[in-house]
């Protein structure tokens, strides 16, 4: 589970923001939402609000980017630099910082590391056995400090490290530890990202069916309870080779002979579609995330979603939400929306609910509800939101909006 995330200075985060997904102590509300993990209470979604342009895709991004580097820096050749997006009014020498808290299987990590002139300036790795802190490694530029349980345990990973390389998918790669490999795993299989446009969802999900019958069966009896009137789904994938005459020479031998075909056909019982182009975004959508979002919720790990009621009606966003809510297990849902239907204490409470607003320097600022004080129980937190009682809003020319409307 994620605990606490930490960034700064990247795209339109300048100074450090924080997102905790601890509950609060004085946030009594919807026990449901709140699952025991390590010894703390901790958060089953979160939900962030925000004018548009004001950082909500960036942070979900950077959690993503983070994701992605330790995954596979250990491929970065000698000389090739790590891509790096510092805030545009950032100074020169400073680094662009991530942190991140997790549980993996009943233990807290502790990680983080930093970059510098496209390069890994430092690094750090705890855990927390019984309670206490460990140091498994810290890292300064090229140096790498190990703990003391740890200082013989290094020696092939050492040989392997480069400037562009983070230690920890070093050592995953060629130590045997533990302690290593869970929080690699955490960043491979754990951080799941919602984006149609980089990954092929409707193929992820037709394997996940395929692999695991259960699963099947479980999605249909989801599109059955979200009245699409669905009565089952079929696929068939085959290779397609790619005609080699419109490719450049160059691109030759690097792009792939024959890619993968997918069909998948809905079944309505008295008739059947092509889900690509017979069906809407929203049952496209629904087919894309139902399956993840079952494997998800049954392997603990945590759904980020930018605008997630992109193409579902307010009512499926509503239900989604539940099973995370409702389903007995450790899974996550954070998730961006312009949905202010959602914004409301009768669905989450008010440690769940976040903002991100820009500042005079064009800087994303992150906050929680849970800051503002003395709000009533029955406050409508919607139309407090609206009417900018807690920013994060468009701030509207209202000399053009005016003209606009007397048109």
């Amino acid at each position: 589970m994620l605990l606490e995330y930490t960034c700064s200075n990247y795209k339109s985060i300048k100074d450090r923001v924080v997102f905790s997904l601890l509950s609060d102590k004085n946030d009594h509300s919807h026990s449901e939402n709140v699952v025991p993990c390590s010894n703390k209470k901790v958060l089953r979604s979160s939900i962030i609000y925000g004018a548009n342009g004001s950082g909500k895709t960036n942070f979900l991004d950077s959690i993503g980017f983070m994701a992605a580097l330790v995954s596979q820096s250990i491929h970065k050749q000698p000389g090739e630099i790590i891509p790096q997006f510092p805030h545009k009014l950032s100074e020169h020498n400073v680094p662009t910082v991530f942190k991140v808290q997790f549980v993996r299987h009943g233990i807290r990590y502790s990680y983080g590391f930093s970059i510098l002139d496209n390069f890994i300036d430092g690094e750090y790795l705890y855990y927390f056995p019984k309670k206490r802190r460990v140091k498994i490694f810290e890292r300064d530029g090229m140096r790498i400090i190990p703990g003391d349980r740890y200082k013989k345990a290094f020696d092939v990973s050492l040989g392997v490290l480069k400037e562009n390389r983070l230690f920890l998918s070093c050592a995953a790669n060629y130590t045997n530890l533990s302690e290593i490999e869970e929080a690699f795993l955490f960043f491979i299989q754990d951080i799941v990202i919602y984006n149609k446009d980089i990954n092929n969802w409707t193929e992820y999900s037709i394997n996940l069916m395929k692999k695991n019958k259960a699963i099947k069966q479980r999605f249909i009896e989801l599109l059955q309870q979200f009245g699409t009137g669905i009565k089952n789904i079929s696929s068939k994938t085959e290779k397609v080779k790619i005609d080699a005459e419109p490719i450049p020479n160059e691109l030759k031998g690097i792009l792939p002979s024959e890619v993968n075909r997918i069909t998948v056909k809905v079944d309505y019982g008295s008739f059947q579609t092509d889900l690509s182009s017979e069906e809407s975004d929203g049952i496209q959508k629904l087919f894309e995330l139902l399956c993840p979002i079952i494997d998800i919720l049954a392997n603990d790990k945590v759904l980020l979603c930018d605008e997630l009621e992109n193409s579902l009606h307010e009512s499926l966003v509503y239900q989604i939400i539940q099973m995370f809510h409702q389903e007995g297990s450790q899974a996550q849902l954070i998730f961006s929306t312009h949905d202010t239907s959602l914004l409301s204490t009768d669905i989450f409470r008010r440690d769940q609910i976040w903002f991100t607003q820009l500042t005079k320097e064009r800087a994303t600022d992150l906050y929680s509800l849970i800051e503002f004080k003395n709000l009533g129980e029955l406050e409508n937190i919607e139309k407090g939101y609206i009417a900018g009682k807690y920013g994060a809003i468009p701030f509207l020319n209202t000399p053009a909006v005016n003209q606009f409307s007397e048109r």
